[in-house]
């Protein structure tokens, strides 16, 4: 179970972190900094909560090695893959797989949403291209990256109604 303080805190940063994302499509390294800098006080604060073993590292491990793959194919931000692998160092250990689960399936529903914007907005431009054997303009019709925060920002959300109803 997480204090609520913390879960609204966490709440707080992602609304300003998924405004940001949105409106300049950058996440600046001083949420990355604040995020650590937070983990290490909720680590000496709370350590029953806060268990300082490798298991509450594996996310946040995962996430640095992943993204940064993601990022040089040019599918995730740099900075989307460095706040995430962050924001989950603050997420308590036994929340950590809840908050993954509910952040693949936000992933999932809002790139299948942009997907399927980018396919009706671009339809006749695919069809030509298809037409054409032209793969890199169909290609070009799907090839952008969305703001990720905002995904983050909904996942959390989505935990939150699960500590409700809890």
């Amino acid at each position: 179970m997480i204090p609520w303080p913390i879960y609204i805190f966490i709440l707080i940063e992602l609304c300003i972190v998924a405004y940001l994302d949105l409106k300049y499509r950058k996440i600046r390294n001083i949420w990355i900094f604040l995020n650590i800098v937070i983990s290490i006080v909720l680590f000496i604060i709370f350590p029953s909560l806060y268990l300082f073993k490798i298991e509450s590292f594996q996310f946040s491990i995962v996430f640095i090695f992943v993204g940064f793959m993601l990022y040089m194919m040019k599918i995730m931000g740099g900075g989307d893959s460095k706040f995430l692998s962050s924001i989950f160092l603050i997420i308590p250990l036994d929340l950590q797989d809840g908050a993954f689960s509910a952040l693949l399936i936000s992933t999932i529903c809002v790139g299948f949403i942009v997907f399927v914007r980018n396919f009706v907005s671009n339809f006749p431009k695919i069809v030509e291209s298809f037409r054409n054997s032209d793969l890199a303009g169909v290609k070009s019709c799907f090839g952008t990256k969305f703001a990720f925060a905002p995904v983050i920002l909904i996942a959390w959300l989505w935990v939150g109604t699960i500590l409700i109803d809890t």
